[in-house]
């Protein structure tokens, strides 16, 4: 691609959102406009792009955002931009406008399409990873897991309370669809007995023996954490099964759901997104194009795009090693 200054640039949010999104958003906006850049806000991901729904904006655009969960660009996931006429819709709309450059923040679906965009039309785009998955290889953190995360646990700390009291069997389906980071991560800071992901395979007779074991033992307070996307089946089919071969169980099934994605990001969040916005828009200043901006070890990594959609984290077997032992 030949080198060439960006002058204009645009921000847009796609995919499920995730809370630090806005955060993101603040630095890309105020970090361009430092830089004597023009700082376009797309509304609702590539839709905004190809229906024109795109305007400029200043310091006071991003002002009192920080703290909010959500994006205040929208979201949407678009079929039209899979199709080279949507794609050509949001170019000639970029190109009328003179925006030569773009920030998007959002999964790797987001990434794919940045992708295929930049290698059309020459545009060069910049990837940041927001979502609460943790489901994107090159960066430790993601925007939004650490607040997910956190949620999660705080839902699970109370479902404890209960199941205490009532020395109940709670099964806890967290999100995460292929991957399996926010189970496990809230499954050992609340002391699941299992944790159930979609990056090993569930031996749904192991965890029966291990509960008739514990049945036994009078360990009366278990607590299954599951993540959506499981091979078995989520928190209503592992109860099913539960409640069939252990029929003394007092079980019961808590879905967390969307709570997960909202609510005001963490510290941890609102630092990484303010990191990566502002890296963003100096990598596109540098002509350091068609990357995602990660942090690898407390330092800035980029990595092609190429490689964000098609390499995902790999769970090491420490961890799982870990959730077994602290278990029993």
């Amino acid at each position: 691609m030949a080198e060439k200054k960006v002058t204009k640039i645009g921000v847009l949010t796609s995919g499920g959102d995730s809370p630090g999104m806005n955060a993101a958003i603040r630095a890309v906006v105020r970090t361009g406009i430092y830089h004597g850049l023009e700082v376009y806000g797309i509304m609702r991901g590539y839709s905004g792009m190809i229906e024109d729904d795109i305007f400029k904006m200043d310091s006071r655009s991003v002002a009192n955002i920080i703290q909010r969960g959500g994006t205040i660009l929208k979201t949407a996931r678009s079929k039209e931009f899979f199709e080279k006429e949507g794609r050509q819709k949001a170019y000639e709309n970029l190109k009328k406008r003179g925006i030569d450059g773009l920030v998007i923040i959002g999964g790797d679906g987001s990434f794919r399409g940045a992708q295929k965009f930049s290698n059309e039309f020459d545009i060069p785009c910049i990837g940041l990873p927001g979502t609460i998955d943790k489901d994107i290889a090159g960066s430790d953190f993601t925007i939004g897991f650490d607040t997910a995360v956190n949620t999660a646990v705080e839902a699970i700390d109370k479902i404890r309370d209960t199941a205490d009291a009532h020395d109940r069997l709670f099964i806890v389906e967290v999100m995460g669809r292929d991957a399996g980071y926010i189970a496990l991560h809230s499954g050992i800071a609340t002391g699941a007995e299992n944790i159930l992901i979609p990056e090993t395979k569930t031996d749904i007779n192991e965890l029966i023996a291990s509960l008739s074991e514990k049945e036994k033992r009078k360990k009366l307070v278990n607590l299954i954490v599951v993540a959506e996307g499981d091979d078995f089946g989520g928190g209503n089919e592992v109860a099913a099964v539960i409640k069939e071969r252990l029929p003394n169980a007092d079980t019961r099934v808590c879905i967390l759901g969307h709570i997960q994605r909202g609510g005001s990001p963490t510290c941890l969040d609102r630092l990484i997104a303010s990191r990566m916005g502002y890296h963003a828009v100096e990598s596109l200043m540098l002509g350091r194009y068609n990357v995602m901006v990660g942090i690898l070890n407390n330092k800035m990594n980029y990595i092609p795009l190429d490689n964000a959609i098609k390499a995902k984290q790999k769970i090491s077997e420490d961890w799982l090693k870990i959730v077994k032992i602290l278990a029993s």
